[in-house]
């Protein structure tokens, strides 16, 4: 996890099992979703209150590359991987905490900024661009 500087760790629930005994694909999505929100947080797209401009999840892709059994300790980690004008990708890691190096999940995203209002994409604004530059990975 060390390449992903925004990580999440989390039990996975008993709860997340599907009826196969290994945790449901859709629970990937949960965990990912978490540690992207740690990620608007940090670089401040989340905020308190109805916000006019935000992101949006406008495509997401996941490799499943091992099952994951209860009881499991995970980690999600999210980094950047390209900034465009209007909207940015996202690569996901997920993990078993002890072995966070060999990964059980990667996937990838594309997150836009939508004026809610409007229902239009905006540009990446530069102080956006600047924190989320921070986060951009250089590993492929």
């Amino acid at each position: 996890m060390r390449d992903f500087p925004v990580a999440v760790e989390f039990p996975m629930h008993w709860g997340e099992m599907d009826a196969l005994g290994h945790a449901n694909h859709t629970r990937f999505l949960v965990w990912m979703e978490t540690a992207r929100i740690a990620l608007f947080r940090e670089v401040g797209l989340i905020s308190k209150g109805q916000p006019t401009v935000g992101p949006i999840l406008a495509n997401i892709n996941v490799d499943y590359l091992a099952p994951v059994h209860h009881p499991a300790d995970l980690v999600c980690g999210v980094r950047v991987s390209r900034l465009g004008r209007t909207s940015f990708v996202l690569e996901y890691g997920v993990a078993h905490v002890g072995a966070p190096d060999e990964l059980v999940a990667r996937a990838s995203s594309v997150i836009v900024l939508v004026n809610y209002e409007k229902g239009i994409k905006v540009e990446i604004s530069p102080a956006l661009r600047e924190s989320l530059e921070s986060l951009l990975s250089s590993s492929d």
